[in-house]
């Protein structure tokens, strides 16, 4: 979760009787579908069905199971269809998927409060939800069996999608849909206990490998065909805050293939019958741009204002004790580190993508939305319609991190935008997918926020701390948004300091202050959010502790650490990636651990030097305490991907812009992880009955500062300027 968000997912984990009592009043989102109103079941269900908003039952015995969250590769819809299947005794191969529509009543994410996915919340909030969907789904067709047998309810069992009676009487889940979509729903439906788990703890088979693995037509959003559909493709201002006054498009309508030219406040849209001519017309157009408002510096420039803004007293943030300034005023010895993060783009392999229909009436849209309550009201309201007349068809996405995550909706306004400016044009209402190519998307903004540390100990002359004094500069994420009621409070921004307003160690005095930087570029959460930074300075500046005190970088953490959860994945990662024992030559370790979504995990990283200098990650050993296992493999595989992705980043990925222009363009010159740079990483996971907390992000913070930190044993220096990269070690 996000930081400021602690509290919500706390309360979004209700007892069953208080979930059935908000499920009776439209809040939990455990309304059957037998007792909707005829209107609402038949978008549910067709006759023969039995059907409510997360589980649907088909008379070929296939179970459906409606996915209120966005899978964009986590496994999110594997994880909820587990819980699912589990609870309702399901065999695994009848299980199928689909995506909910975008309907705030029955889909809310319980930490949020609306419909949407991010903050790692999607299995923390949707345990119990899904548990007891597919639970009262079972009551109700034993019930039906019953009735229909004649038998006492307790005599009958099921397994593996078969219903059997003690007389020998059976019936598969098909054979019962009609007749349980009849039922009472049960005012309380037992849950299974852990020991009764078939699924939950265990593997589960991804539910999305065989349409992936085949190509499916229309898996994606970028694959959604539709009769007679336009794509559209858009000129965007150079720099961050230019806005278009005008445009010559007399070239651009002579390609074959184009159809229309449209200006929207975000730029001008090229609309042919297919994406290469689009892309070729915009080439041809010239557009005129206001950029009284735009960004013009580089970000060599930006980078020095924030270093600047750390030198100077900000905002206290809270999570602060003692008298930080007054104890290093007195201290012995004192050390001041600063840090520079650079912008970084989310880069998924599918760049952003939408496709809309709009007739004046109604609207309707395809894409991976990620946030369906805010993009539904957005579009709506640019549309003039109510949210109940524009449908969301959310699809599979190809990676996020982030950035589908639009507090502004963007991508759906332009959509929504160009469609309408069409249709008052008097054209005929159609199909119009907009395209966001590679090079469109990694200078398309919505970066990880360029940030500066300031990191000020002081130390007495034992070598141990005596206070420290901490200063953040960055562009907030939330400030104008529709969160910031929520994420800020008394200027300061959590999800810009989460990680470093209050450390898991314990001090005896530290004081954090922030500075909420100003820029036309535009800021996103990415993945880990303000961890993918305070996590870095946090660990490097433990070691850089340790060194001073002249301990061992994990006995230093753990006779200072406060949370025995954190203390606990320290031990096992030491454990398993032999800590205590010596290395060959030639190789090092680093060390780091970051509690982030509830979730707590530490990495050692093992390295060596190639011939020229650069690293080479070795082996990154995980342990990973994310509350009950739900479904291991996918833990792993969402670690292994965190800490490809949280390495690609610290060694070689950076936005720079000269003169307010984007450098990068695609992956030949923002560069992601490479195959060869991958290293082996080893997952371990500690058994918990713990509520189950978010795993798609908490992987990524602890590579960078892991590797910094075994750089560091090495050389005896720590970066502090990041990429990597930039001094020669990628």
């Amino acid at each position: 979760m996000f930081h400021f968000m602690k509290d919500q997912i706390q309360a979004a984990k209700p007892s069953r009787r208080s979930f059935l009592k908000m499920s009776a009043a439209g809040v939990g989102g455990f309304i059957l579908a037998a007792s909707l109103p005829g209107a609402s079941r038949k978008a549910f269900a067709s006759e023969g069905d039995f059907a409510q908003p997360f589980v649907h039952i088909r008379p070929d015995n296939k179970v459906v199971v409606l996915i209120k969250h966005l899978d964009k590769g986590q496994g999110t819809a594997t994880g909820l269809a587990t819980l699912v299947a589990d609870e309702l005794d399901a065999d695994a191969a009848q299980i199928e998927t689909n995506f909910a529509p975008a309907n705030v009543e029955l889909y809310k994410n319980l930490a949020f409060g609306m419909q949407g996915t991010g903050g790692s919340t999607a299995m923390a909030n949707s345990f119990l939800q899904y548990r007891t969907a597919g639970a009262a789904a079972k009551a109700m067709l034993v019930a039906a069996a019953a009735r229909k047998w004649g038998v006492d309810a307790a005599t009958i069992t099921v397994s593996k999608g078969v219903v059997t009676s003690a007389s020998g009487q059976s019936a598969s889940f098909g054979d019962l849909a009609a007749l349980a979509a009849n039922e009472d729903v049960p005012a309380e439906p037992v849950l299974k206990t852990p020991d009764q788990w078939v699924y939950i703890g265990k593997s589960f088979p991804r539910v999305d490998v065989p349409a992936k693995s085949h190509g499916s037509v229309g898996l994606y959003g970028m694959d959604h065909q539709a009769e007679n559909m336009l794509v559209a493709v858009l000129a965007r201002p150079p720099r961050f805050g230019g806005v278009p006054t005008g445009f010559e498009a007399a070239k651009a309508r002579e390609v074959k293939g184009v159809v229309d030219v449209v200006q929207v406040p975000s730029g001008v849209a090229v609309l042919a019958t297919s994406t290469w001519p689009a892309i070729a017309a915009r080439d041809l157009l010239e557009v005129t741009w206001d950029e009284s408002g735009a960004e013009t510096r580089s970000t060599d420039e930006m980078a020095k204002e924030l270093a600047d803004m750390t030198a100077t007293k900000g905002i206290s943030v809270p999570g602060s004790h003692g008298d930080a300034e007054a104890a290093i005023a007195s201290a012995a010895k004192v050390i001041e580190v600063d840090y520079a993060f650079p912008f970084l783009a989310h880069a998924p392999m599918e760049p952003l993508d939408i496709t809309v229909f709009f007739d004046g009436e109604k609207a309707e849209f395809w894409t991976g939305s990620q946030f369906q309550t805010i993009d539904q009201m957005v579009s709506s309201k640019i549309l003039g319609l109510t949210p109940d007349k524009v449908t969301i068809n959310t699809t599979w996405a190809g990676g996020s991190f982030g950035r589908r995550a639009q507090p502004d909706s963007h991508y759906f306004a332009e959509a929504a935008l160009i469609a309408k400016a069409r249709l008052e044009a008097g054209n005929a209402a159609q199909p119009i997918k907009v395209v966001w190519t590679r090079e469109d998307d990694i200078r398309g903004g919505y970066y990880r926020p360029m940030v500066a540390h300031k990191a000020k100990v002081g130390f007495d002359d034992k070598g141990q701390v005596t206070g420290w004094s901490h200063r953040v500069a960055a562009k907030s994420i939330m400030q104008g948004t529709a969160f910031e009621q929520f994420a800020m409070k008394d200027g300061v921004d959590a999800t810009t300091v989460e990680g470093i307003g209050e450390l898991p160690y314990e001090l005896p005095a530290f004081q954090t202050e922030v500075h909420n930087a100003k820029t036309p570029v535009p800021v996103l959460w990415w993945r880990s959010v303000g961890h993918t930074h305070t996590g870095f300075v946090a660990e490097t500046m433990m070691d850089r502790l340790a060194k001073e005190a002249g301990e061992d970088p994990l006995d230093y953490r753990l006779k200072r650490i406060k949370n025995e959860r954190l203390a606990g994945v320290l031990k096992l990662v030491a454990e398993k990636a032999n800590w205590s024992t010596p290395l060959p030559e030639g190789r090092y370790r680093g060390i780091a651990a970051v509690e982030s979504f509830g979730s707590y995990v530490a990495e050692v990283a093992e390295i060596s030097f190639r011939e020229d200098g650069t690293v080479k990650v070795e082996k990154v050993t995980c342990a990973v305490d994310c509350g009950l296992p739900i479904n291991p493999d996918n833990i792993v595989a969402q670690v292994e991907g965190g800490v490809g992705y949280g390495l690609g980043a610290v060694l070689r990925n950076e936005i720079t812009m000269t003169d307010g222009e984007v450098d990068q363009s695609n992956f030949d010159t923002y560069l992601p992880l490479r195959m060869t740079d991958m290293p082996k990483v080893e997952v371990h996971i500690v058994p918990s009955t713990e509520a189950p907390t978010g795993i798609g992000e908490p992987g990524t913070p602890p590579v960078g500062p892991a590797v910094a930190n075994a750089i560091a044993a090495a050389k005896g220096e720590w970066v502090t300027v990041l990429p990597f990269s930039r001094h020669g070690y990628a």
